[in-house]
This record gives structure tokens, sequence and C-alpha cells, in this order.
């Protein structure tokens, strides 16, 4: 109903009023515009195509001189295209073309059908949401069941339980999960070796059997994986010894599964996605050879198994990972002669490997960016580790806030009321393909070596994943892989969060890499050098000239430098190399780092340099790329920041007499 003048005017039957509020007489009734039969956006402008926009990415490339004025035309283009560590090109534009012809719906399907890649489900709008499952790993008991319980009752829907070492004993299970509805919330055990996991699994049984569980109805994941513990440890029994839990299982238990196909030693340990993806198919693989061997059916042995990701704060390549590893398994299935598979099931982690010590909050970004990846890539279960994981023990406050990232992300911004909503994007899907290339061929190479076990045995796993991770150190070592609050922007002043710290994790098998790591050992050291002696190890900032001229460069330095715990000592407008000395003097470090434009190196660096050099000066680094006789060194976008960062602990120690072998000179040719 309309009422009122408004309504009158629609029906164009009154009269109007001009602006003295007089009647001007009748309106005639205004035609409704013609509805187009194609909406056409920007219609008024002209037609752009993709030539139009590379003609004028070469203008703006040509302008700033990353490619010559005779470059041919797309040269800009292809100036922008970056590899990932699997060496896949991932381009600055992305059309249909780019998922023409075989990429088409063959490889994509629909949710809820083969090959899987847009997702293992085939119902409409889920409001409740992927599972949301928080990891608890407390050796007391009656502190392990109050998060528990808090996790439970307040946003999580299943319980990702750490059992033996560092986390909860076996006879401590029936306290722990007191108070657990077992066929209600999914209960996932997680052990460090193969015999805790067998001792955890037969406790589980029993402990559900003796509280009347109905076999049909209890759900979670028996957690067995003694490929993973391998990986982890470099030790432990072969696939085939699951089997006899697995058949258990199988007979008696139809909700829940037996095995986790864990990938997380392998991106934990510096890895890339597809060298992920091809382990978690071999392991997979191994599986499922023992299980049917043991005499499990094929079907029903693909479905004790769920599968591990780790979620990072790369957005598009965790979405890529987790579409195209459904797409990969699905095609494991299919040659193992199983007619109507079903989708892989998914548990993403968002990993403590990816955190930092030094200022955790940004934790939480980091934390939610990894959650959005995994719930927009399909994964079925969740975890968000809290902002204090790299720190130690979690704290109620962190359980907390890594629950509501997941609960927000479910019921406030409604991630998961759609199906697949990257599909479609030319970017996922092309990137989707890429990585299930490259996974399938690392999938192969492990096959080749004899599976999964021997590949890890033999070391070649290992070696593949050392040099990604060579890659990735280098990276961050670098800051083209900026770490916010560490590498980058850091804060000397901040308040340390503190925490009960954690039992060391098993080794023996891949290691841990945790990228702020080598950043944080330097601001360690700063730490303990402020707590002996009241100050921080400094660095002073020979400025040249007008706050104009050096503010730039001086800014970087600074930032550099407190990234190893270094603190920077400012000069301040100087107009001669006399007041830079002087300052210097007062500044008392060995350590001078010039800071100007060019064109003032290019008139007062050299002699800046010789003055300080005969002050004392026992290393001078220079901000910049200028070419300046008597500097040791540049700090300069893309150089090695951590050898900077040694070179200055080197000529410190130096010069207190404490130097241990490690001089600023090879510090630096290193770098």
């Amino acid at each position: 109903m309309v009422s009122g003048a408004a309504g009158s005017a629609r029906a164009g039957s009154t009269g109007a009023s001009g602006p003295d509020g007089a009647a001007t007489g009748t309106v005639a009734a205004r035609a409704e515009p013609a509805e187009p039969e194609r909406l056409a956006l920007a219609a008024e402008f002209p037609a752009v195509g993709r030539d139009d926009w590379l003609d004028e990415v070469d203008k703006v490339l040509r302008r700033t001189g990353r490619i010559g004025a005779d470059a041919p035309r797309g040269a800009g283009f292809d100036a922008l295209v970056r590899p990932t560590l699997d060496g896949i090109p991932v381009g600055p534009l992305y059309t249909a073309d780019d998922i023409a012809g075989e990429a088409a719906p063959a490889r994509t399907g629909v949710p809820g059908a083969a090959p899987f890649v847009r997702g293992s489900r085939a119902r409409g709008p889920v409001p409740d949401g992927w599972d949301v499952r928080q990891r608890h790993a407390h050796p007391d008991p009656g502190a392990a069941r109050a998060a528990v319980l808090a996790d439970l009752e307040n946003g999580a829907t299943s319980v990702w339980l750490a059992v033996g070492e560092g986390g909860t004993a076996v006879a401590d299970l029936a306290t722990v999960l007191d108070g657990v509805h077992l066929d209600l919330a999914p209960v996932v055990l997680d052990a460090p070796d193969a015999p805790t996991a067998t001792a955890a699994a037969e406790a589980f049984l029993a402990l559900a059997a003796q509280r009347g569980v109905a076999p049909d109805a209890l759900l979670g994941s028996l957690g067995l994986d003694p490929v993973g513990v391998r990986a982890r440890t470099g030790s432990g029994p072969g696939p085939d010894s699951v089997v006899a839990l697995a058949e258990r299982v199988a007979g008696e238990h139809p909700k829940l599964r037996a095995i986790v196909v864990d990938a997380l030693p392998v991106a934990g340990a510096g890895g890339s996605d597809a060298q992920e993806l091809g382990f978690s198919l071999a392991a997979g693989v191994a599986y499922l050879r023992a299980l049917v061997d043991g005499g499990i059916a094929p079907d029903r042995a693909a479905e004790l198994l769920e599968f591990r990701y780790a979620a990072t704060v790369e957005q598009f390549p965790t979405i890529a990972k987790l579409r195209a590893a459904r797409r990969l398994w699905s095609r494991v299935l299919q040659a193992s002669g199983i007619d109507q598979p079903r989708g892989q099931f998914q548990h993403a982690v968002a990993a403590a490997t990816a955190l930092s010590r030094r200022d955790p909050y940004v934790n939480l970004l980091r934390g939610t960016v990894a959650c959005v990846a995994a719930g927009v890539g399909g994964a079925d279960a969740v975890t968000v580790a809290p902002f204090d994981a790299a720190i130690g023990a979690a704290t109620p406050f962190s359980r907390r806030i890594a629950r509501n990232t997941q609960s927000l992300l479910v019921e406030e911004s409604h991630l998961a009321r759609v199906l697949d909503p990257a599909g479609g994007s030319w970017l996922v899907e092309s990137l989707t393909d890429s990585l299930a290339r490259a996974g399938w061929a690392f999938f192969q190479e492990l096959e080749a070596a004899g599976g999964v076990v021997p590949a890890l045995d033999s070391g070649l796993l290992a070696e593949r994943v050392s040099t990604i991770r060579a890659k990735r150190e280098a990276a961050a070592a670098t800051r083209r892989a900026p770490i916010t609050g560490v590498s980058e922007f850091p804060d000397l002043a901040e308040k340390p969060v503190e925490r009960e710290p954690l039992p060391p994790a098993p080794g023996g098998g891949l290691p841990v890499y945790r990228p702020a790591a080598a950043f944080e050992e330097r601001r360690d050291r700063s730490d303990a050098a402020l707590a002996a002696t009241g100050a921080r190890p400094r660095a002073f900032l020979a400025t040249l000239g007008p706050l104009s001229a050096y503010a730039v460069r001086a800014g970087f330095a600074r930032n550099l430098l407190a990234a190893g715990g270094v603190e920077a000592v400012e000069a301040g407008p100087t107009t001669g190399p006399d007041e830079v000395v002087a300052e210097f003097a007062a500044a008392g470090t060995p350590v001078a780092v010039l800071c100007s434009t060019d064109a003032l190196y290019a008139e007062r660096a050299a002699e800046t340099a010789a003055a300080l050099r005969e002050a004392g000066a026992g290393l001078i680094l220079l901000a910049g790329a200028a070419d300046v006789p008597g500097v040791d060194g540049r700090l300069k976008a893309g150089g090695d920041a951590l050898a900077t960062i040694d070179a200055v602990y080197a000529a410190i120690d130096a010069s207190s007499g404490t130097a241990t072998g490690t001089t600023a000179d090879r510090a630096l040719e290193e770098s």
C-alpha cells in the first residue's frame, strides 16, 4: 500500500505544486524505462580488451624503467609475473582464456560430485558452517577438561586432543572427556608415537562402550597416523600397523574415522603446497593399500581416512590447495576402482608455525586470514591456533579468541552459506589446476621411489623439502616475504607476552621451520644485552643534509636494524663531517649508517665515511645502493637483513672484545 503525496505522484493522477506550493496542474503519467534484454555495466564507456590493458601496463612500466622503450607489447605483463615456490607462474591478470579448453567443467564439476573440486557437499546453504575444531594439549587432566568443556560450550563443535607426552595421559582420557557427549561432539586423538596412538585408541573405544554410546553413533577419529609420526620423528611402524584397529572401526563404528593423513609435517618443515599435496596422496595411498590388503573393501577403507592440511596467510594458494586436494584424491579413488567415491574429508589447520612470538597480537590477523582461506576452500573442519601458541601454553582468553574468530566468520559473516565461493574465479581455477598437476607430479616422484615410507627413510622427501625451505629462508632474510611486527615494523619497546612454556616437540624427522624465529633470536640477544647492561646494541645513523633528504632512508635503516634488536641513534640535520663525528662519538657504538640522497652521497659520503673511520667506526654502512669509497656494506631493499644485523653484532662484539670469530666482513660477504 502506498499512501500520501508519494503514492499519488507515482500514480501520475494528481496536481503538482510549484516552489511556492501553488498547484501547477495535472502531471502526465511517466512511462517506466524499458528493461534491457542484457544489462551491460559501464555500457557508456568504450569497450576495453586485453590488448588495451597490456598497452597501459607497458606505458607505466616504461615510465618506471622496468622495461625498455623498445620492449614488445606484453613485456610489462611478463615483468609482473611471479613464480610460486613450486615454479607456477602467477600473473597480474586472468581471463576466461586461462581456464579454457580442457580446464573447463570436467575438471571442476559441481559441489558434491566427483571430482569434488567445488566441495564434498551437495547441500545448499550451510548455516551451521564447518566443524570448529579446537586443539587441547595440557598434561593436567583437570585443566584440560575445563578447557575442553569451555570450548564446547562456547562455539567449538569438536575436540582435537593431544594424548601422551605433552598432552593428556592415556589413563586420564576418562577424566578429560568427562561431560563430553561422544555421540554429539567428535573427538580426534593425536599421539606423538605409534604405541601411544594405539593405546589411546583402545582406551577411547573402551570409554565409549563403558558410557553406553551406541557403536553406530560414536563420532570423531582415532587419529592413527604412523606415516605422520615417521615424518616427525624419523622412526615408527609402517602403514600396516593400523589395520587391526581400522578393521574394528570399519565393522563396528560407521561414523568414526580411524586414520589421519597428516600433511602438516611437510608444511611445517617449510615444504611447498605441491609437496604437501603429493605427500598426502602418497600417504593416503599407502594406507589404502594396507587396509585393502588387510581385507577391508576399498570404498569402506577410503571412508576411514581424513586428511589434514595447513591453512596459511597466503589466501589464494590455500584455497586452491584444498580444491586441488579433493580433485587429486578423487582421481586416486577412481583409479582404485571405487565407482561412487566420496569427497575427501579435510581438516585445515591455521598452524602455529606461521605465528610469531614478537608482537603476537598480529597473529590474530594471520589466524583470521588462514581461517577465511580454509572456509572458502571448502574444509570440513578448521582449527585456528591461539595467537600465543608460538610463545607457550594457551590461556582461556587466547582460546576464546581463536574459537570466536571462527564463530564470527560462520555466524556473522556467513562465510559457510555459499558452497565454493571462489569457484569461477579465473585466478583460483587456474591456480587449482596448476597445483593439482604439480602435486600429482610430486606424488609420482614419491611413488617411483617406492612409496612414502621409503621416500622418508632414504631422505628423498627431506631433501626436496629442504630445497623449498631454503627459498623461504632467503625470502624471509631479505624481507621479500615480510613478517609484520618482526621483520617489518618491529617495536623494540613492546611489552613481552609471557606464557607457561611447552615441552619440546619430538624431533628426529623433518625439522620444524618458523619464519619469524631467525629474527626473534636476534631480538632475544638484544633483550639479554638490555638486561645485562641496561642498554640495547646500537647503531649510529649518520644523517647527511636536511630532514627532507635523509628521512626516508633513515626510516628504512631504523626499521631494518630494529628487526634484529638494534637501536638506532640518529644524528639529526647536519652540515658537515665534524658535526657527524661529534654525535657519533657520543652515541657509544662502533657502527655507523650513512643516510641521505644519492646526490648528497656524491658530495659528502666519502669524506664523512673517512672521518667516521678515523673516529673509530668499525663498521660503516650506507642506506641505499650508491657506490661510495670507504663503505663496508649497504642497506637496501632486497638485501639480506639478517646478514646485515649479524655484521652489526659482530662489529659491536669486536669493539667490546667479546667477538667469537664471526667478523662483520664475513657476515657482509655472506650477504
